[in-house]
């Protein structure tokens, strides 16, 4: 039985911030996406790894009255509290489902959808042939996910090499793959999915001052592991953390964040 792995960063308030805010820094590029790929009224939608329920809401949005939209975590207090507040929010029909997808026995759906959980797999192909296996005829599989290679500061900062060895270091270490946008079109081959329909590349360069609170939650989610697994210190996660809050100040200083790759697949 193949059981995803646990999830690298920490599970804890400040995780939960962050990934609201890396929600709302990429929901136009989601919704975009969503658009091309079209979510039909009335759908029934899968979101994978819901988290805090940002993407549930962007589907809801889109089906209606009519549509389904059900949120799988492994993560049951995220997603029930993300139930709640959707539920009130969207006339759409919201559920949720806590569990490791390797191990629930779920129905077939018109979208299934699943951003920024790829990365964290040591066994993509086989994540991804098991939402396959959900997907209805005529249904659609929509992933999204990270490529670092090209995240840079300019002008440069002396502790951005921290948090590029920290970050990276942490995936690779743990069976990740930072750069899984870019491989996911090969995923999809070898699951047994077939070549994507289409793809898509979103990228953000925007003033450090205004991705702070993304950066700064990332690399302090991934700092425990990191200390952990002997890749950075403490002493060394303190003064990132310091020069990061000083350069801020600094609004000429630019960005470039991860390169958010998405690829779709129709069933016939």
């Amino acid at each position: 039985m193949t059981v995803t792995p646990p999830y690298v960063l920490e599970r804890t308030s400040g995780e939960y911030r962050r990934l609201r805010t890396q929600s709302k820094l990429w929901e136009p590029a989601t919704a975009r996406l969503l658009d091309q790929v079209g979510v039909p009224v009335g759908a029934r939608c899968l979101d994978v790894g819901c988290g805090p329920g940002e993407v549930m809401r962007l589907l809801a949005e889109r089906v209606g009255p009519d549509g389904v939209v059900t949120g799988v975590d492994v993560d049951g207090a995220i997603g029930r509290e993300a139930v709640e507040v959707l539920r009130a929010t969207v006339a759409a029909r919201v559920e949720f489902v806590e569990g490791d997808v390797h191990e629930l026995d779920l129905p077939a759906f018109d979208v299934v959808y699943v951003r920024l959980v790829v990365m964290h797999l040591a066994d993509p192909v086989a994540f991804l042939r098991r939402l396959w296996g959900w997907v209805g005829p005529g249904g659609v599989l929509v992933v999204q996910d990270y490529d670092t290679a090209g995240m840079a500061v300019w002008p440069r900062l002396a502790c951005w090499d921290e948090f590029g060895r920290v970050m990276d270091g942490v995936f690779e270490q743990t069976g990740g793959d930072s750069r899984c946008g870019l491989h996911l079109p090969r995923h999809f081959l070898d699951a047994g999915i077939g070549t994507p329909d289409g793809t898509d590349v979103s990228g953000v360069l925007a003033p450090l001052a205004d991705t702070t609170g993304f950066i700064r939650g990332s690399y302090t989610s991934a700092l425990p592991a990191a200390i952990r697994l002997g890749i950075t210190t403490q002493v060394a996660g303190d003064a990132f953390l310091a020069e990061l809050a000083a350069a801020a100040e600094d609004r000429t200083i630019h960005v470039r964040l991860p390169a958010l790759v998405g690829v779709h697949k129709r069933k016939s």
